[in-house]
């Protein structure tokens, strides 16, 4: 698998299948990325004349360019986004999110883009391209906008909804490495997700991850609160993935019910329509800050390779977000540089590496 490709092309392989929407979505956001983006290949995997229909669909006549540069490897299974990771492991080999996980194992792609079933994708990852030495299991990270105009990295958004002690230490150090990477931090702070700031406060595996994090030379601020994420309190926030992924989608819910109020006071009567047209530029402003779609793509950090997670739901414009995130990983280099970061925060948090299997 290629680990630099900071001087020639990225190409990111695409699960076209994968999500609630699937081809409608995944198809029109890799023909207007490659369109915007003149150093990326897209392979779309999916089953061939159904993606090729769409894809001749979305770049209509003269595609010119464009058609050179996206290419379709044929996959004849989808993996529901309902279904049994186990099964999707198990039964689905020639699925098109396994086909696109494989091409980056097989160092036909920098990336791997889906926006299917979560636990099937973390899965198959796993399986497929293994994990980084110590690292127990995978997890998503993000970056969220916070008050203090940077990112808070927030860890894992749902690939573990049951974790132990020693994972949230090992998410830990993901998010420090990646934080290192993407913000520039030396030592990036780190806090853990809780009910409250006290150190009584919090169940067994949170405390006793508390204690963990608290033993290793990791920057550890403490416990923090949901509003912390957004204030910025930290450069990376840890919790389990059930945790996450309901702050993840209560804080998604949260913008668009904002943006709803707004619109409504501001279409009440005549006047505040006046007032809207004359407010339209920080409406815009606002609007843009408060989209969640363009947060999409969460990197599965852990393992030995690029795989981006995109929302299920995205739609085409929140879908390319995703893409970018790929396509940024591969282009600066991240799996190997969060590789030479690991071993020296590793040892310094007390993980030990991982024992060849016998």
């Amino acid at each position: 698998m290629r680990t630099d490709v900071t001087a020639g092309r990225v190409r990111i392989a695409v699960d076209a299948m994968g999500g609630d929407h699937g081809l409608p979505v995944t198809v029109p956001a890799a023909v207007a990325f490659v369109r915007a983006h003149d150093d990326v290949d897209l392979v779309l995997v999916g089953r061939e004349a159904e993606v090729g229909s769409a894809l001749a669909q979305a770049i209509g006549a003269g595609g010119g360019n464009v058609s050179a540069r996206i290419s379709v490897r044929n996959a004849t299974q989808v993996v529901e986004m309902d279904e049994p990771p186990a099964s999707a492991l198990r039964g689905k080999r020639e699925s098109s999110m396994r086909i696109a996980i494989e091409l980056v194992r097989d160092g036909e792609a920098d990336a791997c883009v889906s926006a299917g079933n979560s636990g099937a994708l973390m899965a198959i990852s796993r399986f497929v391209l293994k994990m980084l030495d110590g690292i127990d299991r995978p997890a998503m990270a993000s970056q969220l906008p916070n008050q203090r105009d940077g990112r808070t990295i927030l860890l894992d958004l749902g690939a573990n909804v049951d974790c132990e002690p020693q994972h949230l230490l090992q998410f830990a150090v993901m998010g420090s490495a990646l934080a290192s990477v993407l913000e520039n931090v030396e030592r990036p702070s780190v806090g853990l997700l809780n009910v409250g700031e006290e150190l009584i406060k919090g169940n067994e595996t949170v405390k006793q991850a508390a204690e963990l994090l608290r033993a290793s030379t990791l920057n550890f601020h403490g416990n923090v609160e949901g509003d912390d994420i957004y204030s910025g309190t930290t450069d990376v926030v840890v919790c389990d993935g059930f945790v996450g992924n309901v702050a993840l989608k209560t804080s998604e819910g949260l913008a668009q019910m904002l943006g709803g109020f707004i619109r409504e006071e501001y279409e009440r009567h005549i006047f505040t329509r006046m007032m809207a047209l004359l407010s339209m530029p920080v409406l815009k402003r606002f609007k843009r800050r408060l989209d969640h779609r363009r947060y999409n793509g969460a990197s599965l950090v852990g393992l030995r390779g690029v795989v981006i997670k995109s929302h299920g739901s995205a739609d085409a414009y929140a879908f390319e977000f995703a893409l970018q995130r790929a396509r940024d990983a591969a282009r600066n280099g991240l799996l190997a540089r969060i590789e030479a970061q690991l071993p020296r925060i590793r040892s310094d948090a007390g993980v030990a590496p991982a024992q060849p299997a016998a």
